[in-house]
């Protein structure tokens, strides 16, 4: 019987209800409130000094992370079925238990059965417990490294009004945490093999005190999560295991983005660590102001400038629309300035696939300069409505 297998055994017959005070078909919160009173009680910053108390605080947090969550709990269940059905009892051996080498007397293949347990593809006996005793289960440097995902990226780009609202794909130059090239992100030298982390004994994670009655596992820091460790660190990182990488991708901005909306790019950040996912990409946009337009939510706005005969008599005007064909704004007469007019569907995308509309606002325009006849007209203008002042009684006292 190996080391690991002895642990292994080990673990097998804990009895991890036991140690909570708890029966096997406890609820969780009933497991819960149990860990949470025996932690309380034996909590180390409660208890200086007294081992005993400190030995059943690590008993009682290894319990609790094990039945305490879900799954890890019906995979401990499993495992104790097989130890109180004898599977255990014949020791730990190459071929079986109960029985010589392949099973021989009727002995029980234990990396079959809890293969057949586990489902197609499960990964024996070692892989079975290492991942239910996470914390506590020793790990060999053969064995899969835990991964873990790339870290996310900021990110600023500058486009065109149109661009903003047509939507647009630009090319972005990034540059971010990556693998270290040297040692592929190992932390060791080129050439050296990794041995188990003593510390963590390969769980990548150590049980802290969190203050009070509770307890967390937090990144080792010895390993610094990576499970193994080098006598010789990499040169080129110093046993990060991390690097820059420099590199340039083609990002698409959607349709209607407005100014300073910041836009996720799911699995466009750094590289992830031991075979670990991508992060993400977050990009704040900047658009440009256009010359003519503007914008108010989903719509677009334009001003109108009109001569005085046109908001007085009534005129046809033909106006732009952003990426369009013109179209006719029918003026009635006695517009008065500053009124708005709706163009239905030309302003902006919106998430439905419908558009916003064009505001049209109009602005009378007054001519700096007159020509003799101009002037004239205007004369004959004030003339014809001399008897209808505009402020008759605006500046009376009331």
């Amino acid at each position: 019987m190996s080391a690991d297998d002895g642990i292994r055994a080990d673990w097998a017959q804990k009895d991890f209800y036991a140690v909570l005070g708890v029966s096997k078909d406890a609820s969780s919160e009933d497991i819960k409130k149990a860990y949470r009173k025996l932690a309380r009680a034996n909590h180390p910053d409660s208890n200086p000094g007294d081992t005993r108390k400190h030995d059943t605080f690590k008993a009682v947090a290894e319990a609790y992370d094990v039945i305490g969550d879900p799954d890890k709990r019906k995979k401990y269940d499993e495992v104790r079925s097989l130890y109180g059905s004898g599977a255990f009892r014949g020791g730990f051996g190459g071929g079986g238990f109960g029985g010589g080498a392949g099973g021989a007397g009727g002995g029980i293949n234990l990396e079959d059965l809890l293969r057949e347990r586990a489902g197609a593809g499960g990964g024996g006996f070692g892989d079975m417990f290492g991942d239910l005793f996470g914390a506590g289960g020793r790990r060999t440097a053969q064995q899969p490294r835990r991964t873990q995902k790339g870290a996310d990226v900021e990110s600023t780009a500058t486009i065109g009004f149109t661009e903003a609202i047509e939507g647009v794909t630009i090319s972005l130059r990034l540059t971010s945490d990556a693998p270290c090239p040297d040692c592929s992100g190992t932390g060791g030298k080129p050439g050296t093999k990794p041995r188990v982390c003593p510390q963590c004994d390969g769980a990548g994670s150590v049980v802290a005190s969190a203050g009070g009655a509770f307890a967390i596992n937090e990144t080792c820091p010895t390993c610094g999560g990576r499970q193994l460790v080098y006598d010789e660190a990499c040169p080129t990182c110093h046993g990060s295991g991390r690097g820059t990488s420099a590199r340039t991708i083609q990002a698409r901005i959607p349709a209607g983005v407005r100014d300073g909306q910041r836009i996720r790019l799911r699995g466009k950040g750094a590289a992830g660590l031991n075979g670990g996912p991508a992060g993400d990409l977050y990009v704040t946009v900047k658009v440009s102001p256009h010359r003519i337009f503007g914008r108010k939510d989903d719509n677009l706005t334009l001003d109108v400038p009109v001569s005085f005969d046109e908001a007085a008599l009534g005129a046809e005007v033909k106006i732009p629309t952003l990426g369009g064909a013109p179209v006719t704004l029918r003026l009635p007469a006695g517009t008065p300035n500053g009124r708005t007019f709706r163009v239905r569907g030309k302003g902006a995308p919106k998430p439905d696939g419908t558009r916003g509309d064009l505001l049209a606002t109009v602005e009378v325009h007054v001519p700096a300069v007159l020509d003799a006849k101009a002037r004239e007209a205007v004369e004959a203008y004030r003339e014809a409505t001399a008897g209808k002042p505009l402020r008759a009684g605006l500046f009376e006292a009331g």
